[in-house]
């Protein structure tokens, strides 16, 4: 099977289809944090093979589902990973770069080395391993299912934890994300250390608290 965008007609049949060409180490690859406006984007990477029940996209799983599964991904995946990098990176880089930058970092600390890599919509360079890129693959492909709950799982426990080093933007609610909540604290206590400061409306807030001063 050729590296590039998934064309075939059935997606959940793509790491069958790889294995019978020979693949043993397929990754599947996924980020959470990507439109947030506040913290790191995280990228999680899982080689799995056992089949975990209830395992699917992590936002159509309530929060308590994602940590029983991200357990259980833990304790029965191959081998699985995360690549951070956090809001300076995202402001430097923009958020497309420091993403694909996450899924390098992701894809070395595999503790067994990936023979064939499944994103979801995106095409990453740097990586001398072949790799398919699947639109709606934590929808439709088993191991980005797995890891779009790692990703998420992770990334929610960063926000929780800079919900108590930064109070009042509801960080441990909306996760960084665009609330209305997080737009009203951001309105009145202006951004923290860990907003992204080249994202609006947190840019806009940044230069209204630097004209008042």
């Amino acid at each position: 099977m050729k590296p590039g965008m998934f064309s075939g007609d059935d997606p959940s049949k793509l790491e069958e289809t790889l294995r019978e060409s020979g693949y043993k180490h397929i990754c599947g690859i996924d980020e959470a944090g990507r439109g947030a406006l506040a913290g790191p984007v995280v990228v999680g990477a899982v080689i799995i093979s056992e089949r975990i029940p209830g395992v699917n996209d992590s936002k159509l799983l309530t929060p308590k589902k994602r940590e029983e599964l991200f357990t259980m991904i833990r304790h029965r995946a191959e081998a699985f990973s995360v690549g951070i990098s956090v809001n300076e990176e995202i402001d430097r880089e923009n958020i497309l770069n420091a993403t694909k930058r996450s899924v390098v970092k992701s894809v070395k600390l595999l503790k067994v080395k990936p023979d064939h890599l499944i994103l979801d919509a995106l095409k990453v360079k740097g990586l001398e391993i072949p790799q398919i890129s699947v639109i709606k693959g934590d929808r439709l492909v088993y191991s980005v299912s797995a890891a779009s709950i790692v990703a998420k799982v992770i990334r929610d426990r960063i926000m929780v934890y800079y919900d108590g080093l930064y109070p009042g933007y509801g960080f441990a609610h909306n996760m960084g994300y665009g609330t209305r909540e997080h737009f009203e604290a951001l309105k009145k206590l202006g951004p923290c250390p860990v907003h992204r400061k080249s994202f609006r409306p947190v840019s806009e807030y940044l230069m209204e608290d630097l004209f008042e001063r």
